[in-house]
């Protein structure tokens, strides 16, 4: 009796271990004993306001992420550089503390030296011709030098074409730059070219442009339409002069921290809602260019179209830029470059 006693305890002892076991294993866990994957999650910053089209791609990214994947990523967007300015995100990407961002080709060019060559003035035609460039040999090339600084590029998105604003007076030709205090982007290439034109160009974050622009810190800046209107620069600027001197590429970039953490499966959808995205926010940014314009006319500035014989005029001056950086660079890829767009 008092056997049979001790072996109904012992079995009764065993079975509450084996519940207790079964109980505690991971929630979601299949027939071979595998758990829900964590979801991964995406923190992709941009310095451009909520409406402009460049984080409207971000988002767009993360929808069509989120539902490829049937919820394994969650994608969070932070605009207006709510997580610091380009060269911060940057950095923030190469130790993974953000997953992911887009940002012009001139902060880029700081880490990959070879990217200048996408903001050498007056370059690409039309956007068009950016996209067949970007989009094939010469584009990739440039791509698969980012692994190495930390980030990894997926593709070419658009900031669009880069025009001057200022306060101070009208310009209708390069003579009418010399004096004005310009804020540039922090890259050499744009200090050089401003310095060629006559202007005293001045570095500063994106995020602190309004202000000083606000507090005539700086007579003008350049940028994309979109970025003059979405960013107000209308309520503290007169006159916008449609110069189209830079065509800003915005690669679209990835924590390379991050994407060694994919699986080859996961990687194939990051590149498919990238490449939607991509085609969604060109079309997205060609719109909100035309439609800026036409706001900045009605809302008080003078917009400026140059002649043909003006724009020659502001090409040739960049001879300088384009003998230094081409020796900096190599003429090989500037050559390429340059046949590309004829």
């Amino acid at each position: 009796m008092k056997k049979f006693v001790i072996f109904s305890v012992l079995s009764c002892m065993l079975a509450l271990v084996g519940c207790s076991s079964q109980s505690s294993s991971p929630s979601g866990a299949g027939a071979g004993g595998q758990g829900k994957a964590e979801q991964k999650v995406m923190k992709l910053a941009v310095v451009t306001a909520q409406d402009r089209s460049l984080t409207k791609g971000l988002i767009k990214f993360g929808e069509i992420l989120e539902k490829e994947s049937g919820g394994a990523f969650k994608v969070e967007v932070y605009a207006d550089g709510k997580l610091g300015g380009d060269r911060a995100v940057f950095d923030a990407m190469k130790v993974g503390t953000i997953q992911g961002s887009t940002m012009s080709s001139g902060p880029i060019a700081v880490d990959v030296k070879r990217f200048t060559a996408l903001d050498l003035p007056f370059l690409f035609k039309d956007e068009k011709t950016a996209y067949e460039i970007l989009d094939g040999p010469i584009g990739k090339e440039l791509l698969d030098e980012l692994p190495a600084a930390g980030v990894v590029g997926l593709n070419y998105w658009e900031n669009g074409f880069r025009n001057l604003t200022n306060n101070k007076r009208e310009v209708k030709s390069i003579d009418d730059i010399k004096g004005l205090k310009i804020r540039t982007l922090e890259n050499e290439l744009h200090l050089d070219m401003w310095k060629e034109m006559g202007a005293t160009p001045t570095p500063m974050a994106f995020t602190e442009l309004f202000t000083a622009l606000e507090q005539h810190v700086v007579d003008g800046q350049e940028n994309p339409a979109g970025n003059v209107t979405s960013s107000k620069f209308y309520e503290v600027q007169k006159y916008y002069t449609k110069t189209g001197h830079v065509y800003n590429a915005s690669p679209f970039l990835i924590s390379k921290k991050f994407w060694d953490t994919l699986s080859d499966q996961e990687k194939e959808m990051v590149k498919k809602a990238a490449e939607e995205a991509k085609n969604y926010q060109r079309q997205l940014n060609q719109e909100e260019t035309k439609q800026a314009e036409e706001f900045l006319s009605k809302n008080g500035m003078t917009v400026t179209e140059l002649s043909p014989a003006e724009k020659q005029r502001f090409f040739d001056a960049m001879k300088p830029i384009y003998d230094k950086y081409s020796a900096q660079l190599g003429q090989d890829l500037v050559n390429k470059l340059r046949e590309a767009n004829k």
